[in-house]
């Protein structure tokens, strides 16, 4: 379907929604397309990425049954 078309029908859609939480929900779908959010990062979190993505590099990482397993084991204490 070519897209001014199928956005013709979309918008006819929306013209006959009655229901509240029904636009809310489709709402909240084109919210969730809107440009993803800027971080904005101190000297010390991007120093901390930077060791992190080098640990990676140096294969210095738990997979997530052992990270899971830690926590657990730390939360027991």
């Amino acid at each position: 379907m070519p897209i001014p078309s199928l956005k013709d029908k979309l918008i006819d859609k929306l013209r006959e929604i009655e229901d509240p939480a029904l636009l809310a929900e489709v709402s909240n779908l084109f919210e969730l397309q809107e440009p993803e959010t800027v971080y904005k990062t101190s000297s010390a979190q991007k120093k901390s990425i930077e060791e992190a993505k080098q640990q990676a590099k140096d294969g210095r990482v738990v997979d997530n049954e052992q990270s899971d397993k830690e926590s657990d084991e730390w939360l027991s204490e």
